[in-house]
C-alpha cells in the first residue's frame, strides 16, 4: 500500500469511497495476496517490529521511549476501511467492524459475543445513549440496535420497501439518522434520501430527498445539538435542522478533504487543503482560519477532551483551543522520530495516542497530552496493509491492525 502523498489519494480513501462490498471485489487478487495469514510476522522469529522500541520481558512499556508490552494480542474477523467508526470499546467490550461482529473483553480479549451476519462493509458503528447501531449485513433493509455488553438486539428501524440499504450515519440520543438509495420502478437509483428514526419506537420522524448527483456512500456526520452535520466527496457541506429535516445552509468547500470535520459547540471545522476553516452551524459564517506552514496541508480533525488535533503532512501537530483557532502547543516529535502523519486521536489518561496509515514506520504513538512529548510507539510489525485504528476504556488502548486487535497499557 502506498503511503498518503500531499495531494494524492491512499488506498483506504479507495476503498471508503468505494462503499464497502464494491471495494472487496475491486481488491481482487491483490488484497488475497495480503491475508494476514499469509503475513511472516516478525514478531513470532523474535524480530524487533520498526518503530516498536525493545520492550523488555514483562515491561509494562511507555518508559524512556520504548513499546508498551500488549496486555493481550487476539486475531478477529475484522473487515475495516481505515475509518475512524470501525473501532469501538464500550461496556466493558472492544468491538471491530466485521463479519461475524466480535465483542472482545476488554480486560482479557476473550470473544464474548458475535453477530453471524455482521455489519454492512464500510457502515461505520454508532454509539448513542447505550446501544450500538449498525447497518444490516442482511441487506435487507432494516437499522438495528444491540446491547454492546450482551448483542441482544434492543431496537430496529425500517424504511421501507421503496428505499435501499438504509445505513446510520449519526445518533442522537433521540434520533438515528440515515441515508438510504431511493428505488425506481426498474429497481434502479439515481437519487437518495436522509431521515430521522426515532430511536424508541424505529419510526420515520422526518425524510428528505438529496439533490441528484449526491452520494449514499462516503457520508461522514455528526450531531451537535439542534444540527445534524455531514459532508461528502463532492465537496458538500450540509447542516439540517434535526427537528425537522430542513436543510439550514449548505456550502460548497474549496478543496475535498475526504469528508473529515469535527465539530465543537457551536462550530464545525473543516481542513481545507492549507487551511483550517471554523463555520458557525447557525448560517454558515467562518469564525476563524488557521493556515498551515508552507507547503504542507492538515490533515483529519479530532476535538478530544475540548482540545482541537491536528497534523499536517510534515507530521507536525498542533493542539488547539478549538473555539478560537488559537494554539495551545505544536509539536514536531514525530517528524523527528522517523514516525508517520497520524490520522486518528484518542486520550487515555495524561497520553494523546494516535494512529497512523499503514506504514512499516506508523502505528500508534503516545505523545504527553499536555505538551506533545513524544512518550512511545508501537507496531506490531505483520506489515498488514491496513490502517491502524484506536480506541479507548480509559484503562487501555487498543490497537487494530488488519485482523489483529492488541489491547495496550496507559
Amino acid at each position: 500500500m502506498a503511503n498518503t502523498t500531499v495531494g494524492g489519494t491512499s488506498r483506504r480513501r479507495v476503498l471508503r469511497l468505494a462503499g464497502g462490498g464494491l471495494a472487496l471485489a475491486a481488491l481482487g487478487a491483490g488484497a488475497a495476496g495480503c491475508r494476514e495469514d499469509d503475513v511472516d510476522d516478525p514478531a513470532a522469529r523474535g524480530d524487533k517490529p520498526a518503530g516498536s522500541g525493545e520492550p523488555s520481558a514483562g515491561e509494562d512499556g511507555g518508559e524512556d521511549g520504548k513499546a508498551p508490552k500488549a496486555l493481550w494480542s487476539q486475531s478477529v474477523p475484522a473487515e475495516t476501511y481505515g475509518d475512524n467508526d470501525e473501532l469501538v470499546a464500550v461496556a466493558g467490550m472492544v468491538i471491530a467492524s466485521g463479519s461475524p461482529l466480535s465483542a472482545r473483553d476488554a480486560a482479557t480479549g476473550e470473544e464474548r459475543w458475535s453477530l453471524p451476519d455482521g455489519v454492512a462493509p464500510g457502515a461505520p458503528l454508532l454509539l448513542g445513549d447505550g446501544t450500538l447501531y449498525l447497518a444490516s449485513g442482511k441487506y435487507d433493509g432494516t437499522v438495528s440496535g444491540y446491547d454492546p455488553a450482551s448483542g441482544k438486539e434492543t431496537w430496529q428501524g425500517r424504511l421501507g420497501k421503496e428505499y435501499r440499504q438504509p445505513r446510520p450515519i449519526a445518533v442522537d440520543a433521540r434520533q438515528v439518522y440515515v441515508v438510504a438509495e431511493i428505488l425506481e420502478k426498474d429497481n434502479s437509483s439515481h437519487t437518495n434520501l436522509i431521515a430521522a428514526l426515532d430511536a424508541g419506537s424505529g419510526k420515520i420522524v422526518w425524510s428528505e430527498r438529496r439533490d441528484l448527483g449526491t452520494e449514499q456512500n462516503g457520508i461522514h456526520a455528526a450531531v451537535q445539538g439542534r444540527h445534524l452535520v455531514y459532508t461528502d466527496f463532492k465537496k458538500n457541506l450540509t447542516v439540517r435542522d434535526t427537528g425537522t429535516g430542513r436543510q439550514v445552509w449548505t456550502q460548497k468547500t474549496e478543496k475535498t478533504n475526504y469528508g473529515f470535520f469535527t465539530v465543537h459547540e457551536e462550530l464545525v471545522i473543516v481542513p481545507q487543503g492549507d487551511r483550517l476553516h471554523a463555520y458557525a452551524l447557525a448560517d454558515g459564517a467562518r469564525k476563524w482560519t488557521v493556515k498551515a506552514a508552507r507547503l504542507t496541508t492538515f490533515k483529519e480533525p479530532a476535538v478530544v477532551d475540548g482540545v482541537l488535533h491536528i497534523a499536517d503532512s510534515a507530521r507536525t501537530v498542533r493542539a488547539l483551543d478549538p473555539a478560537t483557532g488559537k494554539e495551545i502547543w505544536q509539536s514536531k516529535a514525530l517528524a523527528e522520530a522517523g514516525f508517520q502523519v497520524p490520522r486518528q486521536y484518542v486520550k487515555a489518561g495524561k497520553l494523546l495516542c494516535v494512529a497512523t496509515d499503514l506504514d512499516k514506520d506508523g502505528g500508534v504513538a503516545a505523545l504527553d497530552a499536555a505538551t506533545g512529548e513524544l512518550r512511545w510507539t508501537f507496531n506490531d510489525g505483520t506489515g498488514d496493509y491496513h490502517a491502524w485504528l484506536v480506541a479507548t476504556d480509559g484503562k487501555r488502548v487498543f490497537a487494530l491492525h488488519g485482523k489483529k486487535l492488541h489491547a495496550l497499557p496507559v
